[in-house]
């Protein structure tokens, strides 16, 4: 009781922590659309438009967080804990969009260049920078746990890396008139933002997809088995991950003896969870070995 008890407080305070986050960063994308459209300046609005997918990530994180710790029910019985991989797959699609329209816009200002307010770009940026930095602190211990959080806690940093790069372009454009800086700028951020969502929604599909986790060789699951005393053959292996952090196996195990099948199973169950982190897996036993191939 009082193990659950503790965790509850912790899962409330992530949802505290990412509320603090979310209502900051509301607040800085509507700050940052304002002097955008004041300045003129394009990487204004298109860190805005960053810092707003940011907000709207962490606002979806929260929702499937909350989905994440309903129990298993006769409707979902292996729970709900993948409301937070779909989450991420909208967060990420969300991105790609984004990064999409960014270039778009980029490439519109080639052709029709305008003019930019510097200093308006200078200040607005320098509020983002220590806005991205502080949502990045409430967000950092969450991160390591939470494929969602991770990656909103990477959005921040790279919110953080743009502002200052605003920040350069608004310097460079005061001193210089150097406007095209800011158009460059833009296309810097909009690849920033497509490399992120190119890099994490392979992972994000594979788990859906029901992949077989990166670190797990199937062969040596199937030789780690085949090892456990009177198991002589193992076929008809699937393993895939429930969510991010749990690894499940479904498997046809043949044994040489039925009345040992209790302490076969024990055993099985003990190597797949110590070696592999398989905590669920599901083992029909068979006296005979099965000589075709099976699927």
């Amino acid at each position: 009781m009082g193990h659950d008890h503790r965790h509850h407080d912790i899962d409330n305070l992530g949802d505290r922590r990412l509320g603090i986050a979310i209502a900051i960063n509301m607040l800085l994308t509507l700050a940052q659309v304002v002097g955008g459209m004041v300045s003129g300046s394009l990487s204004l609005i298109a860190d805005a438009l960053h810092n707003f997918s940011d907000a709207a990530s962490l606002l979806i994180a929260w929702v499937a967080r909350r989905i994440g710790r309903q129990p298993a029910d006769r409707f979902k019985t292996f729970g709900y804990k993948r409301a937070e991989v779909i989450a991420a797959l909208i967060n990420l699609v969300t991105l790609v969009i984004v990064g999409l329209y960014l270039v778009y816009e980029a490439m519109w200002r080639f052709v029709e260049p305008q003019v930019i307010e510097g200093w308006t770009v200078v200040i607005v940026a320098g509020i983002a920078l220590v806005i991205d930095v502080a949502t990045a602190v409430l967000t950092y211990t969450m991160s390591r746990h939470s494929m969602n959080i991770r990656a909103a806690f990477l959005h921040n940093v790279s919110d953080a890396l743009a502002s200052v790069g605003v920040i350069v372009a608004g310097s460079l454009i005061l001193l210089y008139g150097w406007y095209w800086t800011d158009t460059v700028l833009t296309l810097l951020i909009a690849g920033y933002v497509l490399y992120q969502a190119s890099t994490m929604l392979p992972k994000t599909i594979h788990i859906l997809m029901q992949g077989t986790p990166e670190n797990i060789v199937i062969d040596a699951v199937i030789n780690a088995m085949e090892c456990v005393d009177g198991v002589s053959n193992v076929h008809h292996v699937h393993i895939w991950q429930l969510d991010e952090h749990k690894n499940a196996l479904e498997a046809h195990v043949v044994i040489d003896d039925f009345g040992d099948t209790e302490a076969i199973k024990t055993a099985l169950k003990a190597e797949l969870e110590r070696r592999f982190g398989i905590s669920h897996s599901t083992l029909e036993f068979e006296i005979a070995r099965c000589d075709k191939v099976c699927g």
